[in-house]
């Protein structure tokens, strides 16, 4: 069945309800999973500000991402649940799994999904589930925390999240300030029942190049590179920023003969951005070809606050 969602941002948005929201997907926030993006608030195209007025989203993003640690968990199946009780309203079933996203557009970018209806007037979207996975149908009656399919890789994703979208009247919501989405810093009550912690660091622009990035580079995007000879160095970088001393970075790259390095750092002069990378010089008759990955965590006191992956493919 086809699913096409069209959410539009309205300034003042529509008045909050009393907090209904459970967390959507069974995961542990800070363990298994962790906040990766929130609504943008921001009104002006080309700026983006999430609901601390922080910088933990992307410009014109419209819903909130709970992220994975790990591609594997794909296979293993990380149920997605249903936020509150509500009747399904559409699904989609039919988009393969590939984070190249061939084909995506903006009436399928949210991949296989559902639709729930609440009796409070609004509605959650459910983005990126794995192919074969929905295990519900239009018209199915649900409760709060039933299982409506898995983490997959489907549609406008580069790796296993949930996106979730909260609408009232066909626009788009914050649940985490619902009284507007066009203004950060509020304060107003979420429709959480137990609110999510927010954390201020953020990892950003992930990837692989040869040598240590620049700033420059980074910033036009000439650092990352798509593909990378199998006699050239290896190295996994990303920008991080609003780091506190005593936060530890692991730095990691994996490729068709297992890991190829890692690197654990603990902050003890974090200033507002800086370029944290880590690499290897190739060994003796160079990488193996393929697929190479790396992944950048930020962790504190235990609890993962932000993490990102990077893809490069290593050729002849």
């Amino acid at each position: 069945m086809r699913l096409l969602i069209v959410a539009v941002i309205s300034a003042a948005g529509p008045l909050a309800a009393d907090p209904f929201l459970d967390l959507p997907i069974d995961c542990e926030l800070g363990k298994t999973c962790f906040i990766e993006d929130f609504v943008d608030t921001a009104p002006q195209q080309g700026q983006s500000a999430d609901y601390t007025c922080g910088l933990n989203t992307r410009d014109g993003h419209r819903g909130t991402d709970f992220a994975l640690l790990s591609f594997e968990t794909i296979q293993q199946g990380v149920a997605v649940l249903a936020a509150a009780g509500g009747t399904v309203l559409r699904v989609r079933d039919s988009m393969p799994d590939d984070r190249l996203m061939p084909d995506v557009n903006d009436s399928n970018a949210c991949g296989n999904a559902v639709l729930i209806a609440h009796e409070n007037g609004y509605e959650t979207l459910y983005c990126h589930l794995r192919l074969g996975s929905v295990r519900v149908a239009p018209g199915d009656p649900v409760q709060a925390g039933d299982p409506l399919g898995y983490v997959g890789l489907s549609g406008r994703t580069t790796h296993p999240h949930l996106h979730l979208s909260v609408l009232k009247d066909g626009l788009t919501v914050d649940p985490f300030q619902p009284d507007t989405v066009q203004t950060c810093g509020t304060g107003s009550t979420s429709l959480w029942n137990d609110t999510p912690i927010y954390h201020q660091p953020i990892l950003r622009l992930a990837g692989f190049s040869d040598a240590v990035p620049s700033y420059d580079s980074l910033r036009d995007g000439s650092a990352r590179l798509n593909t990378i000879g199998t006699d050239q160095p290896l190295v996994v970088y990303a920008e991080a920023g609003f780091t506190q001393t005593g936060d530890l970075i692991t730095i990691r790259a994996s490729g068709p003969g297992g890991e190829v390095f890692r690197d654990t750092r603990k902050m003890t002069n974090p200033r507002l951005s800086q370029l944290p990378a880590f690499g290897r010089r190739a060994p003796p008759g160079g990488w193996p070809a393929g697929d190479y990955q790396g992944q950048i965590t930020l962790t504190r006191g235990g609890i993962v606050i932000a993490n990102r992956f990077a893809h490069v493919r290593v050729e002849n």
